[in-house]
């Protein structure tokens, strides 16, 4: 099969089927050979009883998943993802922004330019003000930590993968904003971007409030930190344990120092709590002491996980 399309959906039950002719017009006339699969995630108009209405007409075509309650796009998209069969996987959102015209490139890309990623671009879009701003900083952010300096849009819907790249990563919590970092950690490393068309929402409304910005930015760090240190947590805890243990050792030997000069001159000196260095030492060596130990913990988890020797083979021979 040549193409998956992946759709997670919610509460858009208006759109669905001027969204699937819209596919369907497109693939037939490019020849393709394809498979539409929607994942219900949960939603409470009628947007079920139209997928069971495509599914008769197309059987061999739609395919569809109904979660018993709302989950959230990543999960969706991780569903479609074990689905889905085609040797290129797109994805889109049902809610008509995303123009199913871009299909035919988005497959020239992967199966001809041989990337394993094409992201959209959504350059021009119909957005407020509220929400392009937000999203150029958190975009730009994303590259700084992701190293993906050529994505100027992560978020957005519209992606082809090769299959393989799909069946090696897990999408989960709202990790969907950051697909492509997750190809990457996964060692898919040719990960392209094209302009596309972003139109205006027809039917319904967002289903995406501002929280998404700081819920992005702590999901971005989290991933950052377990791809970096998640099989090796000594290397952070241990070398910023160290740092405050050293910076607490030098300020307890500050103000033992100067007790013991004030001692042997015979001078009255301050009690040692009067002095601000006895607290950052204080401070500084416990704070040091829980980095060590969260570190040790965590090369203890780190030891006893499934996952320590499980590596991406890409050829054996």
């Amino acid at each position: 099969m040549d193409i998956s399309v992946v759709i997670p959906l919610y509460n858009e039950a208006e759109s669905l089927p001027e969204l699937f002719a819209w596919i369907e017009r497109v693939m037939k006339e490019h020849n393709f050979s394809y498979e539409v699969i929607f994942i219900n995630d949960g939603s409470t108009d009628n947007s079920w009883e139209v997928i069971e209405s495509l599914k008769s007409k197309a059987p061999d075509v739609v395919r569809a998943v109904k979660f018993r309650r709302n989950y959230g796009k990543s999960p969706g998209l991780n569903c479609g993802f074990r689905l889905a069969t085609g040797d290129v996987v797109i994805t889109m959102d049902a809610d008509l922004q995303d123009s199913p015209d871009e299909i035919p490139e988005l497959y020239r890309m992967i199966t001809e330019d041989g990337y394993d990623l094409v992201s959209g671009w959504k350059k021009k879009r119909y957005d407020p003000l509220t929400k392009t701003i937000p999203t150029k900083l958190f975009n730009a952010t994303a590259r700084k930590f992701s190293g993906i300096k050529n994505l100027h849009d992560f978020n957005c819907g519209l992606k082809a993968y090769k299959n393989i790249v799909i069946k090696n990563i897990e999408v989960y919590n709202d990790m969907h904003r950051y697909i492509p970092y997750l190809a990457k950690i996964a060692g898919f490393n040719k990960i392209g971007e094209k302009v596309v068309q972003h139109q205006a929402r027809k039917y319904g409304t967002t289903k995406f409030g501002l929280d998404r910005f700081v819920n992005g930015y702590l999901d971005l760090i989290t991933l950052w930190f377990t791809s970096k240190f998640g099989k090796k947590p000594m290397h952070f805890f241990g070398l910023w344990g160290s740092v405050m243990f050293f910076i607490g050792f030098v300020a307890l030997v500050i103000v033992l120092s100067a007790k013991l000069i004030s001692i042997c001159s015979g001078e009255l000196r301050p009690l040692v709590t009067n002095s601000p260095y006895f607290y950052i030492s204080l401070t500084a060596m416990i704070v040091g002491t829980q980095l060590f130990l969260a570190g040790f913990i965590g090369e203890l988890i780190s030891r006893d996980s499934p996952n320590r020797n499980k590596y991406k083979i890409e050829t054996e021979i």
